[in-house]
């Protein structure tokens, strides 16, 4: 197998003039073309102005010669606003939206010097697990494409993982990058809440988006994560901290660090344990980290249990709010009129056609526990619940500096396996959710493969703002792990 792109090989290839940009998104958009029609990656591949952009890198190498992302190809999760190209979050009611701006997230980028080639498939507004909610078609992983890549953000991991882009954003409301990382065999990272701009993240939950990378390697997704994070005053939500020099901080010493490791719940799993195979991955993955000198602690996360039900009410009722403003008036999607309809007839058909099923499940989900009469039981309950969920992190990271589990109880399931089952789907967050609901930082490490050969990942989460000792222990592990120089078979 040869070995992935990363941004290191890249970059350096580009920096001594082994290739030219052109050739490094050439070759990209070679990848793209020969894999996606089995993977499902893409939505929209932007061929001609990415080429246009590598070419104006090119032409000005002292201009672009000391910025991080000169000339890497990158692919965005089609929920990201980039101005003048079609961004959809996989629904049929923004098929045709083109918006005006950028994300801030996009703005960064491009100013580190990065080549957007095109944007990646998900489930439809970030709501699932598997991207099989996407209205267009599924993503498939590319270890097994009869297999789900995880959702939302599924088309990102599997650009990544097929080594179309050594890149690529996702957006993680409730798992959403750690999973499908987890599931194709990648780096995934979901920062801080606030750490990462949300401006021009189409909202699913605002107070639970976040926006992350993808990555073959930690030292590649800490660079991303460098470039992208920091204050921005169009997002009311942005924490004032300045953006930290991530990858000073992959020293490979881990020696006296805690590592918490909740065995009463990765034990309990998901209500039927955790798989085999994906605890075994977990275990060994912890006995590396002790072998560089880090010590493990049982920990203690009561109210861990209580998170996925936290989660989707809470998740749901901000969906509901968030998605009444896809009316069929102002943008996006307008159902047909015969000329009789009132307004609201109208507004029903353009979101009964629009929207999805799943889509439509959590809206009224939603509508349902902000309704009168239920706001008090159920969303009010929902986030004392949270509350409780984020002082059992408070209370363990006085003990410890991390806290480990599995990103998912189990590896890719087959494609249409539990699409009618969204309960046996909402439960495989199950390790994922509570990070979202606390606000900390977590990312998702391969930590082995099953005996069908399916990846498997190790999670771990950080206090809030301390990515550094995150992705220090992940890049850690990484050096003995070595899963990076392991990539699934080109399609």
């Amino acid at each position: 197998m040869t070995q992935p792109p990363t941004l290191a090989t890249v970059g350096n290839d580009w920096r001594s003039g082994a290739r030219s940009a052109v050739e490094i998104c050439r070759e990209a958009l070679s990848a793209i073309e020969g894999q996606d029609a089995a993977l499902g990656a893409f939505n929209t591949v932007i061929a001609e102005k990415a080429l246009a952009r590598a070419t104006s890198i090119d032409r000005d190498r002292t201009r672009w010669i000391d910025q991080p992302l000169a000339g890497v190809p990158v692919a965005l999760k089609d929920n990201l606003c980039t101005r003048g190209v079609r961004t959809t979050a996989s629904s049929r009611i923004l098929e045709s939206f083109v918006p005006p701006y950028d994300a801030t997230v996009v703005t960064r980028l491009e100013a580190a010097g990065a080549v957007i080639v095109g944007k990646t498939n998900c489930d439809e507004f970030a709501m699932g697990s598997s991207t099989e909610n996407s209205a267009f078609r599924p993503a498939r992983n590319p270890w097994s494409p009869d297999r789900i890549p995880g959702g939302s953000s599924g088309g990102s991991a599997v650009a990544v993982a097929a080594g179309m882009v050594p890149v690529a954003l996702g957006s993680d409301t409730g798992g959403s990058i750690r999973q499908p990382a987890a599931l194709c065999g990648i780096v995934g990272v979901k920062p801080t809440y606030g750490r990462v701009s949300r401006y021009g993240l189409l909202a699913f939950a605002s107070s639970l988006d976040q926006i992350g990378p993808f990555a073959w390697t930690v030292a590649d997704a800490a660079l991303v994560l460098s470039v992208i994070a920091g204050h921005d005053a169009s997002d009311a939500t942005s924490a004032p901290q300045a953006a930290p020099d991530l990858t000073a901080a992959l020293t490979g010493d881990v020696r006296g660090l805690k590592i918490g490791v909740p065995e009463a719940l990765v034990q309990s799993g998901s209500g039927s344990g955790v798989d085999g195979d994906v605890l075994s991955g977990f275990r060994q993955g912890l006995d590396m980290l002790a072998g560089r000198g880090a010590v493990l602690v049982d920990i203690n996360l009561p109210n861990a249990g209580a998170a996925i039900p936290t989660y989707y009410l809470v998740a749901t009722a901000e969906a509901s709010s968030n998605l009444a403003r896809y009316d069929g008036v102002r943008y996006g999607f307008r159902a047909a009129a015969d000329g009789r309809e009132s307004l609201r007839s109208m507004y029903r058909r353009s979101r009964e056609l629009g929207f999805g099923p799943e889509v439509k499940r959590r809206i009224m989900l939603g509508t349902y526990v902000l309704s009168a009469g239920y706001y008090d039981a159920y969303y009010l309950k929902a986030q004392q619940v949270r509350t409780l969920i984020r002082q059992d992190y408070d209370h363990a990271f006085e003990r410890v500096d991390l806290v480990a589990m599995p990103t998912t109880p189990t590896a890719a399931y087959r494609l249409g396996e539990k699409v009618a089952d969204p309960i046996q789907m909402y439960l495989g967050d199950i390790f994922t959710v509570s990070a979202n609901l606390a606000g900390l930082p977590a990312i998702s490490i391969p930590c082995g493969f099953t005996r069908d050969g399916l990846p498997v990942g190790l999670q771990l989460t950080g206090r809030p703002f301390d990515e550094a000792t995150m992705l220090r222990a992940a890049d850690a592990y990484e050096r003995d792990a070595n899963w990076s120089a392991t990539r699934p078979p080109r399609r």
